[in-house]
């Protein structure tokens, strides 16, 4: 399976360093850079599925190596602490995909990671989890060949755990987004959801986060 290749330029080392972390850990290979002058030359020589792209760098603005690298069709997702609307249009008009304001959570990070990758048909609509296959456009899991029933939450909470496996992924998270911002009920749904997934799919790699809520381990 084709690994994707992402370059994360970000001058803030801190910063850097947990972005590639949360990359990693879901199986993302990356790179860092943290000057605009050397993410240029670099982009300009090697092949990347993926830029993450800080606005303010040494040297090069990110919007002056958005112009310079269109020609690559590299999807984009801009990083930037600048909360300004111009800005945020700017970065979008001038070829960006989409654009995040720091700080942000990992999780929702890898899920616009995802999301750009998916558009640019970067990601297959397939997941394979240790006897498991799941099909995302046809919201289809298999277990060794066989059928297993979800319901749509099942499915959803299942595509958000292995999106995000080796996370932890608090109750409320996972409520904002399976449920949706606008649910009403209490997080004891995820409880009961979890343990109907464990069930049907045997999967003990779902472990519970004390106090938190619950990771994919794998």
């Amino acid at each position: 399976m084709k690994v994707e290749k992402i370059l994360i330029v970000e001058d803030d080392k801190a910063i850097s360093d947990l972005i590639e972390l949360n990359l990693n850990m879901i199986g993302y290979e990356t790179v860092k850079i943290y000057d605009g002058k050397d993410a240029l030359e670099s982009v300009q020589n090697e092949n990347y599925d993926l830029i993450l792209l800080d606005i303010m760098l040494p040297n090069i603005d990110g919007f002056q190596i958005m112009e310079k690298i269109k020609y690559k069709d590299i999807p984009v997702i801009f990083l930037t602490a600048k909360n300004s609307l111009s800005d945020r249009v700017k970065g979008l008009k001038i070829g960006g995909d989409d654009y995040i304001v720091k700080p942000f959570e990992s999780v929702e990070l890898l899920a616009r990671v995802e999301a750009v990758l998916r558009r640019y048909g970067k990601r297959k609509n397939h997941l394979d989890l240790k006897d498991l296959e799941i099909f995302l456009e046809e919201r289809i899991v298999k277990k060794k060949g066989e059928h297993i029933e979800l319901t749509l939450k099942e499915f959803e909470l299942l595509k958000l755990l292995i999106e995000n496996k080796g996370l932890a992924l608090s109750r409320e998270k996972i409520v904002e987004k399976v449920w949706g911002y606008d649910y009403l009920g209490e997080t004891r749904t995820v409880d009961m959801h979890i343990q109907r997934l464990r069930k049907k799919l045997d999967l003990d790699e779902i472990k519970t986060v004390y106090k938190v809520g619950y990771r994919l381990e794998i």
